[in-house]
């Protein structure tokens, strides 16, 4: 049987400086987020200014997308958002 596992965002534009935490917290109050990982570079552990977002739902990572493409939120870069769209999985 296959499972959907939410809608994930591909977010570019990030400062290296944001930290995970940040990351998720920036995109929550848009709706329930399963995960939300920053991409970081092995050698220094910092980020490499883009990271994935996934949603519960397609409407919450919807939102997500429509609020947050093009917006300001740490630095002065803009936030280049993509979607992957459903993955189904077998369970």
């Amino acid at each position: 049987m296959a499972q959907k596992t939410g809608l994930q965002l591909f977010v570019s534009r990030l400062s290296s400086y944001t930290t995970n935490h940040e990351f998720k917290r920036l995109f929550s109050p848009f709706g329930v987020v399963t995960e939300a990982r920053l991409v970081v570079e092995p050698k220094t552990n910092r980020p490499k200014g883009f990271g994935f977002v996934t949603f519960e739902s397609e409407a919450d990572a919807g939102k997500a997308l429509k609020a947050m493409n093009g917006r300001l939120p740490f630095t002065d870069f803009l936030l280049k958002l993509l979607y992957k769209g459903l993955r189904e999985r077998e369970a």
